[in-house]
């Protein structure tokens, strides 16, 4: 810990124009000839702080002592001319070997830095069993403008963290490397940032509290208050969806048909902007038409959004609509307990005026099938069994039964999958990722993974609505297999994590660190499902564990929240999540399915950083609406297809940015609605929060 540092003269604030050479660090190719001079309390916490020269300026640094934890560090330099220099960087060099490292970024060789795209709650973390560490990037200086990027890098082997400017490019999906060219034009360039030294036990066992905290009570909070991501009646934004789903996008989005003589319905898995009753072409269907339920797509979940809205406001037509979605979750056949999680339809291609496009078949030529993303085939029909989804399908249903209504039906589909998914626990506690579709034996890949956390989840609702205690053991069991095995070591990996858009690693990672920065490819789905069944074991056991290692688990997955607005994103962002530590996504639609958890945790330990992470992940998950509401939105969506007119309000992207880069004109704006992932999923979040938690704040 940093002892209170008291000075006569200059009190708290403390300036160091003397430095010592350093020729002995290179990190890359740059050397680093500069050296701060730190207080003695550092000493052992800290062993050199470095940085470059500007061209061949050594420039002003400046120590502020914010608090008897806490400095702030701050270099400025005054070049009287352009300064052409591909690398600027400080390295900060801790005085003892972590055993724990994390950053917002995978940087897997020397050549890979964390761009300032993914500064969302950015912060260098390390720590052994004595004390922790955090480099917080200056997001005041960022706010104003950089000349050149800003970026992070995290060296576990060499035992560095760093902070440097460099120009970058986007390497595989999605990783970031240097780029040569960057340049400084005359005048001020100044760059800074924070380091807070902690030895306190709450720090060592949750290592993300104190870094959130002064994240969002610095930046975040202020900016929350002032109406940042949205400020707009949230009811007006779930208006839209259900005009624009079941009104003025209906011919495309809603699906009507009959299996085996009995009526079912839903909203489509996706559309894209070629189905825009606006579009002046020819629809192309962006992927095989057809209905999930699904861990991200879920057609009940959204349905069960759309009982709540139709309950409120005595809308018959769409509580029609909503029962017909159930209806149809309840149809998907089961093989020995276990069942499909999509129903899709056949495609083929029509050609118009010498062009091809994509085509459904019509639901006559239906199949069942499961989730493509997956370690095996990208063909929905031979996908196998997931156990995650067949979970939270399970969950779902009773949550449906305990909140919606009483449908026995919706009790036993979910006891008899349950039946079969005890069978299958292995004696560690965790439940396998994948069933073979013909043998119902597990396959390869993920065995012992926090999917496992959705499953312990669903037996600990079973339990509390039957008062089984089978379902009750199995539960936790699973949940202690995943406090054992994954959350010391952060092993987020689930299903999205490697055979989603981002593959980087599914050939070689699995299982394994990246060793440069001495952490797993991680996933914050997974982070969620295990944050959710320890804040449930503890509401069932009172067992304060549960809800230590519960807290910080939702920490970590806050990490990978917006606390601030970039200048460099041309959309609201406050409160939005990212997703990996390996992908660039703003905004992503995951937030609202997170934001009802953020707020449990918040009411159970009073928290008002939680409320207001709860309350922004929520409203961000309207933010990329197209719709007079979201003005700085409509105007991107505007910019990149000008045809959007008012049929189009509520057509919304599930994320922002996802291809690492933005820009004014327009860049990374995206092309399609997942309704139950996207603008569905939102007003789902909405109606169930208001249902639960009354006024939305």
């Amino acid at each position: 810990m940093i002892k209170r540092l008291i000075y006569t003269v200059l009190g708290m604030v403390i300036i160091f124009s003397s430095v010592v050479q350093a020729q002995d660090a290179e990190v890359g190719s740059q050397s680093l000839p500069m050296e701060l001079k730190l207080p003695r309390s550092l000493e052992k916490a800290v062993r050199k702080i470095q940085y470059n020269l500007l061209g061949s300026e050594k420039g002003a640094s400046r120590i502020e002592v914010l608090d008897e934890n806490c400095l702030h560090i701050q270099f400025n330099f005054s070049p009287g001319q352009t300064v052409r220099q591909d690398d600027w960087q400080v390295v900060v060099t801790p005085g003892f070997t972590p055993s724990f490292h994390w950053a917002p970024h995978l940087t897997p060789t020397g050549s890979h830095i964390i761009d300032q795209h993914v500064f969302r709650s950015p912060a260098l973390i390390v720590a052994d069993d004595r004390q922790v560490i955090t480099l917080i990037p200056d997001l005041d200086i960022m706010k104003k403008g950089t000349p050149v990027r800003w970026y992070l890098d995290l060296d576990a082997e060499n035992n560095r963290l760093v902070l440097g400017m460099s120009n970058s490019r986007v390497d595989d999906h999605v990783l970031f490397v240097r780029k040569p060219g960057a340049e400084y034009p005359a005048g001020e360039v100044e760059i800074g940032f924070f380091l807070m030294v902690h030895s306190d036990e709450a720090s060592l066992k949750n290592p993300f509290r104190r870094p959130l905290d002064f994240l969002w009570n610095r930046w975040g909070h202020d900016l929350y208050q002032a109406g940042n991501p949205v400020d707009a009646d949230l009811e007006r934004y779930v208006e839209h969806t259900y005009n624009w789903a079941f009104n003025s996008w209906a011919d495309n989005v809603w699906q009507e048909f009959e299996l085996d003589g009995k009526k079912v319905g839903s909203p489509v898995f996706i559309v894209n902007v070629t189905q825009s009753p606006n579009y002046p072409g020819e629809v192309n269907e962006r992927e095989f038409r057809s209905v999930w339920n699904q861990a991200w797509f879920s057609s009940l979940r959204s349905a069960g959004g759309l009982y709540r809205y139709a309950r409120r406001t005595g809308n018959t037509a769409l509580m029609e609509k909503a029962l017909l979605t159930k209806e149809l979750a309840l149809s998907f056949p089961k093989v020995e307990g276990f069942f499909y999680g999509l129903i899709g339809t056949e495609m083929h291609e029509v050609e118009i005026d010498g062009r091809k496009y994509n085509r459904s078949k019509g639901w006559d030529t239906y199949y069942w099938g499961n989730s493509n993303r997956n370690p095996y085939t990208w063909n929905a029909a031979e996908s196998p069994f997931h156990i995650l989804d067949m979970s939270w399908t399970a969950l779902l249903m009773l949550r449906w039964y305990d909140e919606l209504e009483k449908d026995e039906r919706l009790l036993h589909y979910a006891e008899q999958y349950a039946g079969s998914l005890l069978g299958i626990q292995s004696e560690n506690g965790f439940f396998p990722g994948w069933l073979d579709l013909r043998t119902l034996q597990p396959m390869a890949h993920l065995n012992e993974s926090p999917e496992t956390s959705m499953s312990a989840t669903f037996l600990l609702k079973l339990y509390e609505l039957t008062g089984k205690q089978e379902y009750k053991e199995a539960g936790l069991k699973a949940i202690d297999a995943v406090i054992r095995d994954i959350i010391p070591t952060g092993r987020w990996e689930d299903f999205e994590t490697y055979w989603s858009c981002s593959r980087y690693g599914s050939d070689h990672l699995v299982g394994k660190k990246v060793i440069r920065n001495n952490m797993y490819k991680q996933n914050n789905f997974s982070m969620f499902w295990t944050a959710e069944a320890l804040f449930e074991c503890y509401r069932l056991t009172s067992d304060r564990r549960y809800l230590d290692q519960g807290q910080r688990t939702l920490d970590e997955l806050l990490m990978t929240q917006a606390s601030w607005q970039p200048p460099y994103m041309y959309v609201n962002v406050l409160g939005g999540f990212g997703v990996l530590n390996a992908d660039a996504e703003w905004n992503d639609s995951r937030q609202s399915l997170f934001s009802e958890l953020i707020l449990q945790y918040g009411k159970l330990l009073d928290s008002d950083e939680y409320n207001g992470r709860g309350w922004a992940a929520l409203k961000a998950s309207f933010v990329m609406m197209y719709s007079p509401l979201n003005p700085v939105t409509k105007a991107q969506w505007e910019k990149v297809y000008p045809f959007f007119g008012e049929e189009d309000y509520g057509f919304m992207m599930e994320n922002y940015g996802h291809g690492g880069r933005t820009s004014p004109e327009g860049e990374g704006m995206g092309e399609f609605t997942i309704y139950d992932w996207g603008n569905g999923a939102a007003a789902e979040a909405y109606n169930r929060i208001l249902d639960k938690f009354g006024k939305i704040e």
